[in-house]
């Protein structure tokens, strides 16, 4: 059984030194603290539950950075997404798998352990379909990342079943064509990639769709995650009550079985009813706030959602940042500039900010993704991350003030070592595959890039 000393650790909601874990079947298995490096692998710098990247879609890391111009007119969501389904239609299966195999190795280095695939680029236009559900489950393979694999059901352009549009084709499915698809995708489920179950939206789903759906998945996976994009955009609210009088998350609450086995993705525009009754059934908000700023979607209401036992999770969404970090301290100050206050997020009865922030997404997101882990507690899968105790910018915090830092400092505090499921992925700051993957990841990215209509 093999162990692991560490100088510090945050275990559960608390710090200890002189770590020792030991970890039995990929999960931790005993802790022992104010304990001797002896017979254990001693492995330097602090250490944190890894991150689990909750909401991705790995194909449009493709053009993070390549929006980022303005012309005349109207610049928002929508004018994006149009450029997005250019990259679509470009997306091959093996350029797919190149540039998530490459994502997938960025997020390990940054302290993501597990990801959420949120995959509604199927290409079921032109038969490749399972191809390229194939692509995501072999960068998954190749990096060892943990891959929830999230088809995803996609079969409107709005409200009413409107009809999809061209740029859309790349997404879709019937009801009864995503229902074989599924049976297809979850034959492909091994200890270290899972299946869940996606829709894209209210506006993307027909009403009656979604119960025979979740339905189908229950049979071949019971208890499965379900994600779903709501509320994301005001247009989308307004859409909502214009068609059916509610609105998305009230709407949802009202007809579709909302438990803890659901994760709301973005639930930007919620009211005070809605994000309640979101805690209520015990259903997660999914947070992606670097893309919700890019996309200047808006600010969901952390601060009370939080305060009042809310669960939540990060993740990367449209790729334009692969940092957890970056994702939790752009949380923080969106509540800090709303409420222009400081340490907004932070316990109330007093405490951390950086360390609380990290350690709810943490969790959060291990159950989002039906993950028995997110805490350094014995049973508990050993995902884990070692900071680099050497970084000047670790030098003089201890205990709460080392996640702070790590979240807040900005200087560069690099991650060593990441562990999933008790093997190592990272060592020394390298996966053993790097220089492959990411020439890989690079040579795509250029051939790719060069093809898109974009502006110089």
């Amino acid at each position: 059984m093999p162990s692991y000393f560490f100088k510090s650790a945050l275990l559960g909601r608390d710090w200890a030194e002189n770590v020792r874990l030991h970890v039995k079947g990929g999960r931790i298995s005993m802790i022992e603290t104010g304990a001797s490096p002896e017979l254990a692998e001693t492995v330097y710098g602090p250490v944190l539950p890894a991150m689990a990247n909750v909401h991705s879609h790995a194909f449009q890391r493709m053009v993070a950075g390549l929006t980022e111009y303005y012309t005349m007119g109207t610049s928002d969501f929508w004018t994006w997404r149009t450029l997005m389904y250019q990259a679509a239609r470009l997306m091959t299966p093996a350029a797919l798998k190149d540039i998530a195999a490459g994502l997938y190795l960025e997020m390990l280095k940054a302290g993501y352990g597990s990801v959420a695939e949120f995959h509604y680029l199927h290409h079921s236009h032109l038969d490749h379909a399972a191809e390229m559900s194939d692509a995501i489950f072999a960068a998954a393979a190749e990096t060892g990342i943990s891959l929830l694999h999230m088809p995803v059901l996609y079969e409107a352009s709005d409200f009413g079943g409107a009809a999809p549009t061209d740029g859309q084709r790349p997404f879709l499915h019937s009801a009864t064509e995503f229902a074989g698809f599924l049976h297809h995708v979850a034959g492909k489920q091994t200890a270290q990639a899972k299946v869940g179950l996606a829709f894209h939206s209210l506006r993307a789903v027909k009403p009656d769709s979604f119960e025979p759906t979740i339905a189908v998945m229950d049979a071949l996976s019971p208890g499965a995650p379900v994600h779903i994009h709501v509320a994301e955009q005001l247009r989308e609210v307004e859409a909502s009550l214009k068609y059916s009088g509610k609105r998305p998350v009230e709407w949802m609450l009202d007809h579709l079985p909302i438990d803890a086995r659901w994760c709301l993705i973005h639930a930007t525009h919620v009211t005070e009813a809605e994000w309640k009754g979101m805690i209520d059934r015990g259903a997660i908000a999914g947070l992606c706030p670097t893309t919700e700023a890019n996309l200047g979607d808006g600010l969901f209401p952390a601060f009370d959602y939080l305060n009042a036992g809310g669960r939540f999770a990060i993740g990367s969404d449209s790729h334009v940042s692969v940092d957890p970090r970056e994702e939790l301290r752009l949380l923080e100050y969106g509540q800090r500039l709303f409420r222009r206050e400081r340490t907004v997020l932070a316990p109330r009865t007093g405490g951390h900010t950086g360390e609380r922030l990290w350690a709810r997404a943490a969790a959060g997101g291990a159950a989002a993704l039906g993950i028995d882990g997110g805490e350094i507690e014995v049973g508990k899968r050993a995902d884990l991350i070692v900071l680099d105790g050497d970084a000047p910018a670790l030098a003089g915090p201890r205990y709460g003030q080392v996640a702070d830092a790590f979240v807040f400092r900005g200087a560069p505090i690099g991650i060593t070592h990441v562990m999933r499921a008790g093997d190592w992925l990272i060592s020394e700051g390298r996966h053993k595959r790097e220089d492959e993957i990411m020439g890989r990841f690079r040579a795509t990215l250029e051939r790719l890039a060069a093809l898109l209509e974009l502006e110089d």
